[in-house]
C-alpha cells in the first residue's frame, strides 16, 4: 500500500476517477444529480458555457466534461456509441435503475438476478453512457 494508505494524492483527489464526456455538460450534471444522486463537488465554466464538473455518486468521484473532439475527448454522440461500461453497485438496483429512468435514462435491459451472481440491470443516460445497476446476490460474490 502507497503511504497514503492508499487514499489517494494532492488534496485527496483519488488515483482513479471516471471522466465522461457529454455534450450539454451542465444538463448531464443535473441528469447524474436527479437519477444517481449525485453531488457537485466543483465545477468551472468556461466563457463558452463548457463545464468541467466534479460529482460523488455514492461516496465515489466521477467528472463530467463537455466533448472536446478536438483534444481527443469526443462524447459517446460524438462517437456513435460508446467501450465503457459504469457499474454502479447499491443495495436496491431496481429502485435505482427506477429512478435513473424516470430522469431520463432508457432501458437496456431491466434488473434481474443474473446466473453470474449478481441481480443487475441496465440503462443509458441522455449523454450516450451505459450503466450497469446491480448488486452482489450473495455478500461473496465477486463483480464479473
Amino acid at each position: 500500500m502507497a503511504a497514503d494508505g492508499g487514499r489517494g494524492i494532492q488534496g485527496g483527489m483519488p488515483r482513479l476517477m471516471p471522466v465522461l464526456a457529454v455534450r450539454g455538460g451542465a444538463q448531464a450534471v443535473d441528469f447524474y444529480r436527479r437519477a444517481f444522486g449525485a453531488d457537485e463537488r466543483s465545477r468551472v465554466t468556461a466563457a463558452d458555457g463548457s463545464v468541467v464538473a466534479v460529482l460523488d455518486i455514492a461516496g465515489w468521484p466521477l467528472m463530467v466534461a463537455d466533448e472536446s473532439p478536438e483534444h481527443g475527448n469526443p462524447s459517446p454522440e460524438g462517437l456513435g456509441g460508446t467501450t465503457v461500461r459504469l457499474a454502479l453497485v447499491v443495495p436496491d438496483p431496481d429502485a435505482a435503475a427506477a429512478r435513473a429512468v424516470a430522469a431520463g435514462a432508457r432501458l437496456v435491459y431491466a434488473v434481474a438476478d443474473q446466473d453470474y451472481g449478481w441481480r443487475l440491470g441496465r440503462v443509458v443516460d441522455p449523454f450516450g453512457h451505459h450503466w450497469e445497476i446491480g448488486r452482489p446476490l450473495r455478500e461473496a460474490a465477486a463483480p464479473h
